[in-house]
């Protein structure tokens, strides 16, 4: 198991992580939390070399998927960098990149009767004002979970608050900021329920943004 103590914060930047072979040959993997090799609770970096394919197979509790680079297929289409997407229990498919791709992936994450299917590009998606001089893209929202994109402008600071039911970012731009630390693009942070903090950026800076989801 990896960072499955979800009262813990976690930071990963990424980039500093080497690539793990996958059970498919061109599949590559950054872990960042897992229940176990192949099944239960994952979230991870996947790299797909150009012409690399995975093997058929279905979601139990669910996959969600944010395309980083290149594109992204299978049966259903062809999902470019931008695209963001929830395969629901009972969905199958068997993925493939003729380009190459690197995806954010959270497997068997999703709440309980949460069976929507999500596919969202980002990229053409309008964005709405939010708090200050923030931007936000709603992605999906099921219970008390809420999932975004939130761009900042450069130099805006958001207020101190709590994360009620904990809070999950991966910055895909910039460099986004707290009184912990510094994280630049390629960071996953997961902050635990309560988790409290003061974030700012210096530069124009997009996360993507999970609240809500974590045990209590």
């Amino acid at each position: 198991m990896i960072n499955l103590d979800f009262s813990q914060r976690v930071v990963i930047d990424s980039s500093k992580q080497e690539w793990v072979a996958s059970p498919m040959a061109g599949v590559w993997r950054k872990p960042l939390a897992r229940e176990d090799a192949e099944r239960g609770h994952a979230t991870s970096i996947v790299r797909y070399e150009p012409g690399a394919s995975f093997s058929a197979h279905d979601h139990p509790l669910g996959e969600e998927i944010l395309v980083l680079e290149g594109t992204f297929s299978d049966e259903t289409g062809d999902y470019k960098a931008g695209t963001y997407f929830r395969n629901p229990e009972g969905f199958r498919h068997a993925p493939f990149s003729e380009e190459g791709c690197v995806i954010l992936v959270k497997l068997h994450q999703f709440q309980t009767d949460d069976d929507k299917h999500v596919v969202i590009d980002t990229k053409t998606t309008p964005w709405s004002p939010g708090n200050g001089g923030l931007q936000v893209m709603s992605l999906h929202q099921f219970g008390t979970e809420q999932v975004a994109l939130v761009k900042w402008p450069a130099g805006e600071r958001f207020q101190p608050h709590t994360h009620m039911g904990g809070e999950e970012i991966y910055v895909i731009s910039g460099e986004f900021i707290d009184e912990q630390g510094r994280y630049p693009a390629g960071t996953w942070i997961r902050s635990p329920h309560l988790s409290r903090h003061n974030p700012y950026v210096e530069e124009e800076t997009v996360i993507w943004v999970k609240v809500g989801h974590l045990p209590v």
